[in-house]
């Protein structure tokens, strides 16, 4: 007799469970459990409040607390790793699986918390991450770019994915064939799901965006052929290459509209406009029958925060 799943909990096959996090709203980000040889490894967190059904996915599945050998985000930004500090707190025996860049952030999230706080302010902080808990420095380890990770004799590749972020890396699953993208691969929400599939946008959250570096990066995950891909934002998405060329274009098209906007009086508003018109249109195309108001309202934190982000970039010395 199989035990129902929780609402959250969504089995994907080969070990792998999508958990969805509860932050924003239903089914906008995800954490992974990836189970193996009895076994376990987290693939981002959410924040601190998901960690309730972070261990609540290890009670279903009658896994122990000390079955959990990692603890990996993929980058450190606080909707991936904002609840690592405290699940590691929970899971003891659990080492932290960080980017190089990332690991002084896990030990002590000051910074992180101060950067944070500049987008959202307090009491957004307050709300919807809650209180950042450092990680003790033995417990993190930095990854490498081509390190391999074994779990319980599965392998996981990491490799190093600029573009979003500076810090993050995303991880390949043979076994599945798929790749743990974090936001390099960009954002699918299952709401504009039509006829022909997926659709996704690349994200350019402050403060580290880089194109091409972006560009590279996606290029370099669709190199190995995966068979799918696990977006923290959100959920498995397949038919990959079609996505991947979708991605590329997509990206083109807002560092064009990046330099078409670069010296514009109010340069942020206008973005934002400009990037509303990119996806509004885009969805058309893509078989999607929701006005632009909905579209606007579904797409209103990553618009304000990806324009946010090409301003920065914008302004970085070239």
């Amino acid at each position: 007799m199989h035990t129902a799943l929780p609402s959250y909990l969504r089995d994907l096959g080969h070990g792998i469970h999508a958990i969805d996090t509860g932050f924003q709203r239903d089914d906008f980000d995800a954490a992974y459990l990836l189970v193996h040889g009895g076994r376990a490894a987290f693939i981002d967190t959410g924040t601190n409040f998901a960690v309730p059904r972070l261990l609540g996915a290890l009670d279903t599945l009658g896994l122990p607390q000390s079955a959990v050998d990692w603890i990996i985000p993929t980058h450190v930004h606080l909707d991936h790793a904002g609840g690592v500090g405290l699940l590691a707190q929970q899971l003891p025996q659990a080492r932290v699986l960080v980017h190089p860049r990332g690991v002084r952030h896990m030990v002590d999230p000051t910074m992180l918390w101060q950067g944070a706080l500049a987008v959202y302010g307090a009491e957004e902080m307050a709300r919807s991450y809650g209180q950042l808990q450092p990680v003790a420095a033995e417990r993190v380890q930095a990854s490498h770019d081509g390190m391999v990770l074994d779990l319980a004799g599965r392998a996981l590749l990491l490799a190093d994915t600029p573009g979003h972020a500076k810090h993050h890396h995303c991880l390949w699953d043979a076994t599945s064939r798929g790749w743990f993208t974090g936001d390099t691969f960009g954002l699918s929400y299952r709401e504009f799901d039509t006829a022909q599939g997926a659709w996704l946008i690349p994200t350019s959250t402050p403060v580290q965006f880089e194109p091409e570096a972006l560009a590279a990066s996606v290029q370099r995950l669709l190199a190995v052929d995966p068979a799918c891909m696990y977006l923290t934002h959100y959920g498995r998405v397949t038919d990959v290459q079609r996505l991947g060329r979708h991605f590329l274009g997509l990206l083109d098209r807002m560092v064009a509209l990046g330099r078409a906007v670069q010296h514009a009086p109010d340069r942020t508003a206008a973005l934002e406009r400009g990037l509303l018109d990119l996806y509004v249109e885009s969805l058309a195309d893509h078989g999607c029958g929701f006005d632009r108001g909905e579209i606007a309202r579904l797409l209103a934190i990553d618009i304000t925060l990806n324009a946010q982000g090409m301003t920065v970039w914008l302004d970085r010395p070239a």
